[in-house]
């Protein structure tokens, strides 16, 4: 039941972002449309099927595999999208930066052609020409690294602000986009690594009784937090966030929106909405295998570790 349970979220959480995508980027209906009788809303509601169909068909094929086994393959594919998304930020952040310094100081044109350059002024060509290309690189290179990458993210955020600095103090010099590549990095920073974090046991846990609990008493705690406290307020971000084309995250997203310094800034704003659904996406995957470990560390099954790292 708990990996019914575990899978049928993931299932049911993919199946919801592909429709979003349908929703957001070619305008289907909602799929609560469907009684209305338009096709494309049918095409929704399949989607969910085959999501809800294929995650109890893993499940009761792979009926043999422990938990900790589907925890960890959990928490490995959630590793490889975070990876992503942190080479992806890296990727977009030094091109949008150098296409804002071009843009600003009036040298696109001499260095491309006059509608391109003319283009790269438009978030809306910049957005789906230059950032999603970036974004597919990003996933490749994803897969041959095995570096998640946040603590080189966090070493250009020091050495962004420290050029910020320099140019402003020494050469007088300073730029929107300046300003804007290290809140773009820095926000990524801080909502992409909080799945890792769980992984790693980082997060504050307000600690009163846990530490006197057995490893399974501290495993049953683990999972009933995991579902009331962690997957519920995931789910309530993405379907707040997400649950229309006018959302608070899809909107921004649809409509490739810029912050309010405009060309002289970068064309970023629209991902930093993103963000939001990307922490709560790869939360809700952390906090499904953070649900198989628990229940496993409950029923007493080899493998678990407590608090200090020493295996039970």
């Amino acid at each position: 039941m708990v990996r019914f349970f575990g899978w049928i979220t993931l299932g049911v959480l993919a199946a919801f972002f592909i429709c979003n995508i349908l929703i957001v980027g070619w305008g289907f209906p909602p799929a609560r449309q469907a009684l209305s009788g338009d096709l494309r809303s049918f095409v929704l509601v399949a989607i969910y099927v085959v999501g809800l169909a294929l995650a109890m068909t893993w499940v009761l094929r792979t009926s043999h595999r422990s938990l900790r086994h589907e925890a960890r393959a959990i928490s490995d594919f959630n590793a490889y999208l975070i990876r992503a998304c942190f080479i992806t930020v890296l990727f977009v952040g030094l091109v949008d930066a150098a296409i804002a310094f071009l843009r600003v100081e009036g040298m696109l044109d001499q260095f491309f052609p006059e509608d391109f350059a003319r283009s790269l002024s438009r978030s809306r060509f910049v957005g789906p020409y230059i950032h999603v290309p970036l974004t597919v690189a990003a996933f490749v290179v994803a897969w041959f690294s095995r570096s998640l990458g946040f603590v080189w993210l966090a070493l250009l955020i020091v050495l962004a602000e420290f050029l910020i600095v320099v140019s402003r103090f020494v050469f007088s010099y300073e730029q929107a986009f300046m300003g804007d590549l290290v809140r773009y990095w820095y926000a990524a920073l801080f909502l992409f690594a909080s799945a890792y974090t769980l992984l790693e046991e980082g997060h504050v846990r307000v600690d009163v009784f846990y530490s006197g609990f057995g490893p399974r008493r501290r495993g049953r705690v683990n999972a009933i937090g995991s579902i009331l406290f962690g997957m519920i307020t995931c789910w309530a971000i993405v379907l707040i966030g997400m649950g229309s084309a006018q959302a608070i995250i899809n909107a921004p997203i649809r409509n490739f929106e810029i912050s309010q310094s405009g060309p002289s800034g970068m064309f970023i704003k629209y991902q930093m909405a993103g963000f939001l659904a990307v922490f709560a996406i790869t939360m809700l995957i952390q906090f499904v295998s953070y649900l198989f470990q628990a229940v496993a560390d409950a029923r007493g099954e080899p493998g678990g570790t407590t608090q200090d790292s020493t295996t039970v």
